[in-house]
């Protein structure tokens, strides 16, 4: 079964994730293979293409963000799916 590709615009809200490939957000921290959280929202800045993701974590909230710019992590967020899988 071929899965879905999505971008990390598209995460779904209160649905679990875990990281399938390291990647670095734009304060560079490091997301490694296995981490796991629960998506909880988003907030797009325009004005700095800036893409806030809002999760739950080890019982905690917690926010990373991302650039939507090809020299920062546009390539992330548009193929999210290949960083991250929903847990089924």
């Amino acid at each position: 079964m071929k899965k879905s590709k999505f971008t990390a615009s598209d995460l779904i809200p209160n649905q679990a994730y875990h990281v399938i490939t390291e990647f670095k957000d734009y304060d560079g921290i490091i997301h490694p293979v296995g981490e796991s959280w629960r998506f909880v929202e988003k907030n797009f800045l325009p004005y700095e293409d800036g893409l806030s993701l809002f999760v739950e974590k080890d019982g905690q909230n917690v926010s990373f963000r991302l650039q939507w710019r090809p020299e920062a992590q546009g390539q992330i967020i548009d193929n999210f799916s290949n960083y991250v899988e929903e847990v089924k």
